[in-house]
């Protein structure tokens, strides 16, 4: 799957079937030199939106473990990962 911008690069977006707020996983290259495998396209309130990979601490909260540092890198990477998703279609 080729959807770049930034050096940013959707490898795999698999869709889940159902009514179920999350709507797909997803792999994705950086710069062509690292992956992230395990983000998430959910359905919110105002849309849908990329969540990071994380998982469940010792306080029972969920803590992503990857995520963008700047709002502006987040932003690229969900425009990215919200087209690939789209494509899928």
């Amino acid at each position: 799957m080729v959807n770049q911008s930034n050096g940013v690069e959707v490898l795999r977006l698999h869709r889940l079937s159902g009514d179920s707020s999350l709507k797909a996983f997803a792999d994705v290259s950086f710069a062509g030199v690292f992956i992230v495998k395990g983000l998430k396209v959910v359905e919110g309130k105002k849309g849908l939106f990329v969540g990071m990979p994380s998982r469940v601490g010792k306080d029972n909260k969920w803590y992503e473990i990857a995520y963008p540092l700047t709002k502006e890198f987040r932003e690229s990477l969900n425009e990215v990962v919200l087209e690939a998703y789209e494509e899928e279609k």
